[in-house]
């Protein structure tokens, strides 16, 4: 029984696991605010151990905590099961919540712990078990929680284990892969979305899934294959992605669900919500973690394709700041953060959906998970920018979830952020990626002199130079400006220097023009228009440029 704590491009220069930006000289800052994100570091310690010794104390080994009334629930099989259908009967759980907690230990410093999980996960887990599992929601939380784990456990660098550490988690997590391999045998190579960890694939067993659900498993199962030697993982994945890609309308978009033997859709109407947007997210992820230019390809049609189509629409139809961040599009990033941090000062938490242009709830989905997104998105901008402001917005989120969500059980969801009604249950993502988030917001030491993306469930894989093709280089030469001199040239873009969206720079090169990552040109070379479809977005300030009366692009009033 484990016991609690002892107490090329534009895109890869800009990283927030960067070197440059995570270099000691910014992340051991001696100023005014060392003091305040020390004190907020410990705060957050306090709750991802608040979460994780309830959750110990009441409800592993099963999957998580109920932490109102001090109990569990074995939640791996309602993972995107909305009508709970087909559960399990015997299934008594996974350890769900210690397994996405393993990475979050390791970044607190709690090395003594993390070795004691290790170890009673390789002696007790099994997934030879008659449980029907979301093949999408299994592969973010525990095979990437797995691989992480794993490849934190190996690093030398750390001396995580006073033992010996055998490859215990990745023998578990290669088990997990081969068992995840039957829902890629289809007609299309779409993967079911729904498999049998025990019998594969159920007898009528649904063909509908969607775009996430077959499109956002490139990056745990192309690790999977990189750190095994055996190819099936990642070739069955792509496969998949490259079909979906290949189902794209003329505007380069996607529909939302689709049938995975005939591989039509069902849902053609497109958007960047969910059940799509993490296909976007790996796209870019997967560029910067295996550099393999058709990631990069497709990612940057996509990425073009929502700027132009879904970047005003009155949902905040745009990519999550945190995602913009990675790719430069810092402007952008923030006015879409500042959305979100108004409707969380309005409400106290983030409901699940708002429509920000009317101002109004959805009048089901009043709920807030404990989701980190936001959390998420305030890191991110906060290595991009070093602007303190963010820190601040931290220590709110902090305090509005000590104050609505903590209880004497552990954290709760929120029912209704109209009332603050409670719900029974705190999900692993709030171990996983809540608490990870806003603890690296204010101690960023664990990602000094390291470079890490973060899967979707918060998960850090290691961009490694073993793991590329090719290292990645400029794939998009348009971005680039080359300031000629007599001794050298200098290659820049918005991302390397942090400039966005687009400005003039003076230096010893002479004057530099940055192109804005977010700029998209006219349809037009010379701005003649005939609607606003054929206006792009302007390169400085990043707005949508509109049609004239007179037939001209151009920022109108």
């Amino acid at each position: 029984m484990l016991i609690s704590r002892n107490y090329g491009t534009w895109l890869l220069l800009f990283l927030l696991v960067s070197p440059i930006l995570f270099s000691p000289s910014m992340s051991q800052l001696d100023s005014p605010w060392a003091a305040k994100k020390r004190h907020m570091r410990e705060k957050v310690r306090e709750m991802f151990y608040h979460a994780y010794e309830n959750y110990m104390k009441h409800a592993f080994p099963h999957d998580e905590l109920k932490p109102l009334t001090k109990s569990f629930t074995d939640s791996l099989g309602e993972l995107g099961n909305l009508k709970l259908e087909h559960l399990p009967q015997d299934y008594n759980g996974s350890a769900l919540t210690l397994i996405e907690s393993l990475s979050s230990l390791v970044i607190m410093g709690n090395n003594t712990e993390f070795e004691r999980a290790v170890i009673w996960l390789s002696e007790n887990l099994t997934f030879n078990t008659d449980a029907r599992i979301n093949l999408f929601e299994c592969n973010i939380r525990v095979l990437g929680g797995l691989i992480s784990a794993h490849i934190l456990a190996t690093d030398s660098t750390n001396r995580l284990f006073q033992g010996s550490y055998e490859n215990q988690l990745l023998n578990l997590a290669e088990d997990l892969g081969r068992r995840f391999l039957p829902a890629f045998d289809t007609p299309t190579g779409l993967p079911y979305a729904w498999i049998n960890l025990k019998y594969g694939i159920m007898e009528n067993e649904t063909t509908e899934t969607s775009t996430s659900g077959c499109g956002s498993l490139i990056l745990e199962m192309g690790a999977l294959s990189r750190l095994t030697g055996e190819p099936r993982y990642e070739s069955a994945a792509l496969r998949a992605l490259r079909k979906l890609w290949s189902m794209r309308s003329s505007l380069n978009l996607l529909g939302t669900t689709l049938d995975v033997t005939t591989g039509e859709w069902i849902e053609y109407s497109s958007g960047i919500g969910a059940g799509v947007d993490s296909f976007y997210e790996y796209l870019c992820k997967a560029y910067i973690l295996f550099g393999k230019e058709d990631y990069w390809r497709m990612f940057h049609s996509s990425y073009l394709a929502v700027q132009k189509y879904f970047r005003h629409g009155p949902c905040l139809q745009v990519f999550k700041p945190f995602g913009l961040v990675l790719v430069g599009d810092i402007g952008a990033a923030n006015s879409s953060h500042r959305e979100f941090v108004s409707v969380w000062e309005k409400f106290g938490v983030i409901p699940e959906r708002y429509l920000l242009d009317h101002q109004m709830l959805h009048p089901t989905e009043k709920y807030y998970p404990l989701r980190p997104e936001l959390a998420e998105s305030t890191f991110y901008l906060y290595q991009a920018t070093k602007d303190p402001w963010y820190i601040q917005v931290g220590e709110s989120i902090v305090n509005s979830l000590n104050s609505y969500t903590k209880v004497k059980g552990g954290f709760a969801s929120v029912r209704d952020v109209t009332t603050m009604q409670l719900e029974d249950h705190q999900h692993s993502f709030f171990l996983a990626e809540t608490c990870k988030y806003l603890y690296l917001l204010f101690d960023d030491s664990f990602l000094v002199d390291r470079n890490y993306i973060f899967t979707t469930e918060g998960h850090p894989l290691p961009i490694l130079s073993s793991w590329h093709e090719r290292l990645p280089e400029a794939y998009i030469p348009t971005n680039w400006t080359y300031a000629k001199s007599e001794q050298q040239t200098r290659r820049a873009s918005a991302m390397s220097l942090q400039v966005c969206p687009a400005i003039a720079l003076r230096s010893g090169y002479g004057v530099q023009q940055i192109e804005s990552a977010c700029h998209i040109h006219d349809s037009h070379g010379d701005h003649r228009c005939f609607s606003d479809e054929e206006c792009g977005v302007d390169s400085t300030t990043c707005r949508r440029r509109s049609c004239s009366m007179a037939g001209y692009c151009g920022l109108w009033v």
